[in-house]
């Protein structure tokens, strides 16, 4: 039986048991000891050197050192390859690859029926099957019926297969995650070549514990050559995509790359100054490896020493930056804040995961946006983009960076979990065609106002030290004009209005809000962030059987597009997919005064395609509801 959502069949090739598919989703699941982010990672890059389209979704243990062999151990990373474009890693998996009882238990339920389960034997002894919860070995039971068994003692053809290098036991037995990615390229007829480089480089220092991986790499391979437990392989062709050269990037990596490309348009330094913390650490350990492109990273002592070192390198005239996760934005709001009374440039990444308090550390949500747009004391406007996926976590860098500079103001970048660890292709784009993002600073000492507004409402940016520029910085509220510390009534009201009008200008200054579809008919699909590869196949979907069914992807959260309320006015029924409990759905009710229905999620896991297609068809089966007519943008001030 083959899975509907991703195992698309077509006749065997002529003498070989290998089966051309349009795309296959696999899943490598073990202990967090086992090296299963490693195993996916190179399937994953191997897979887009050979051509494929790919999407993924790693999944991380939330404990540190959780016992070995239980389920709050389990560590997964989940695949997709095609040939042709896909935005998900899939719902249903094809193939599973369990290396304990516990990895089989966490993730069974998400193997289509007739799936390719691979277990690794060896470790179905009766101590793990009680700390995995199992009553019974699953493998000698009717609980499996329903898939294609391989029951294979990895653990021992490991040891077996990699004696000659030299290593110990446990050593040799670590190895085994190399011996399942080589049956797993076997299986999908995937080269070695890319792995076999990447371990030279990686223990060029240790010979021993290259060789000894590279022989378990080939051992895997040649088991599935020889074993004939495997009926069939399967090859996945190369996707047709736009000619050029391509680099496989997390949203993370993707960030970084953004920040550092548009600090070189600016012709700017990148100060970054962080705190670790789950998911954001890695745009930190990313960006610590470009001095050479004028990046100082700064690691503070917390949160608000963070945030606050990056306000005053933007008051020094640098791209300040700082990023965190839902915990660690909390801490930095008042900071924030200053930023906006001082009316300074800076930007604020917010790589969302689980809540409330620590929650979820390794799993994505959507629950940041009311903190990101009226998180703050007072009226305290800042501007929001959220990027897609994790390729347009590049330009949404640039976005936000172009409009902190243009308007004076802090710019939060809400990201996700799930954006932030998967991983996707990115076109290498020339750096000769990104525009250039012009600043120009205050420079007339004669007759200097700090808080003379230009055309888009921004005061200017003086660099300290200037002769003439000296002003007042501070929380305390700002005189029109002057920058002096203001009491007046009046005049507060008017700062207020300035602050908040710089928000709205920015509506006009960013791309009208698109339409994947009609632009008018029964039902409009909204989603934003890390939402948009489940929305838009699951659009796909519901148009091939031919339902009146359009998608609108938000990239611009404050301020909405300028033509949104237009958009969302042309529909019957609006449907806003989030996974939180109706952050967005409530905003567009209360802005357009239209009564937006919502599909909410907060299981710490991406929406799936069918999850979005049955909500549209329960939707689309209710009476019409009266839209009216909503052309408000409106930022949220």
């Amino acid at each position: 039986m083959k899975n509907p959502d991703t195992l698309e069949e077509a006749p065997a090739i002529d003498d070989s048991r290998i089966r051309l598919v349009d795309r296959v989703a696999i899943r490598f699941a073990g202990d967090s000891g086992d090296g299963m982010q490693l195993a996916g990672t190179q399937f994953t890059n191997t897979s887009a050197i050979f051509g494929n389209d790919v999407s993924t979704l790693p999944d991380f243990p939330a404990e540190i050192r959780a016992p070995a062999g239980t389920l709050a151990g389990v560590s997964g990373f989940q695949i997709q390859i095609s040939s042709d474009d896909i935005f998900t890693p899939g719902d249903r998996i094809d193939a599973l690859i369990a290396m304990n009882p516990a990895a089989l238990k966490a993730n069974l339920a998400d193997l289509a029926g007739g799936g390719i389960l691979i277990v690794n034997s060896d470790e179905f002894t009766p101590a793990n099957l009680k700390r995995a919860g199992y009553a019974e070995n699953p493998l000698e039971s009717d609980l499996l019926a329903d898939y294609r068994v391989h029951q294979i003692p990895i653990t021992t053809h490991t040891v077996e297969a990699v004696k000659e290098a030299g290593l110990g036991s446990k050593e040799s037995a670590r190895c085994r995650n190399f011996y399942a990615l080589g049956l797993v390229f076997w299986l999908y007829d995937r080269p070695l070549e890319t792995t076999q480089n990447w371990i030279r480089r990686k223990f060029g220092k240790r010979e021993d514990i290259a060789r000894a991986n590279e022989l378990a790499l080939h051992a895997g391979y040649n088991f599935g050559e020889t074993a004939e437990m495997f009926a069939l392989r399967y090859r996945v062709e190369p996707a047709k995509l736009p000619p050029g050269r391509y680099r496989n990037l997390t949203g993370n990596q993707a960030l970084a790359i953004g920040l550092v490309a548009a600090t070189r348009l600016a012709k700017k330094t990148l100060f970054y100054g962080s705190y670790p913390i789950t998911p954001a650490s890695d745009i930190l350990h990313v960006l610590a490896g470009y001095k050479h492109f004028d990046v100082r990273t700064f690691q503070a002592e917390d949160e608000i020493a963070a945030v606050c070192s990056t306000i005053g390198a933007a008051y020094a005239g640098a791209i300040g930056v700082t990023a965190s996760s839902g915990p660690g934005i909390a801490l930095k709001q008042e900071a924030i804040g200053l930023a906006v009374m001082t009316e300074l440039p800076i930007i604020v990444i917010d790589v969302q995961r689980g809540g409330p308090s620590t929650g979820l550390p390794t799993k994505t949500e959507q629950a940041d946006l009311w903190q990101a747009i009226v998180g703050r004391n007072g009226e305290c406007p800042v501007a929001v983009i959220a990027p897609m996926s994790p390729a347009d976590c590049f330009e949404a860098a640039i976005e936000a960076v172009r409009i902190a500079t243009r308007f004076m103001l802090p710019v939060m970048i809400l990201s996700d979990g799930y954006i932030a660890n998967s991983a996707e292709p990115w076109r290498v784009v020339k750096a000769a065609d990104l525009a250039p993002i012009e600043i120009r600073h205050a420079t007339n000492g004669g007759d200097f106002k700090p808080y003379q507004r230009d055309d888009h409402g921004s005061r200017p940016w003086a660099i300290p030290g200037t002769p003439g520029l000296e002003h007042r910085v501070g929380g305390l509220e700002k005189a029109a004009i002057t920058g002096n510390v203001s009491y007046d009534p009046d005049n507060h009201q008017r700062m207020i209005n300035q602050r908040a009008d710089k928000i709205d200008r920015i509506a006009h200054e960013v791309p009208p809000q698109a339409v994947f579809g009609d632009t008018t008919g029964d039902l409009l699909i909204v989603t934003w962030g890390g939402t948009y590869g489940a929305a838009r196949t699951a659009t796909q979907r519901l148009q091939a059987q031919g339902a009146s069914v359009s998608h609108a992807h938000l990239r611009w959260m404050n301020p909405f597009p300028a033509n949104l309320g237009e958009v969302l006015g042309s529909f019957k029924h609006v449907l806003v997919c989030e996974l939180n409990m109706g952050q967005l759905q409530t905003l567009i009710r209360g802005r357009y005064a239209l009564d937006a229905e919502g599909l909410h999620k907060v299981k710490g896991r991406p929406f799936m395609v069918s999850e979005i297609v049955d909500a549209a068809e329960r939707v689309l089966k209710a009476p019409s509801k009266s839209t009216g007519t909503h052309k408000s943008n409106g930022g949220v001030a």
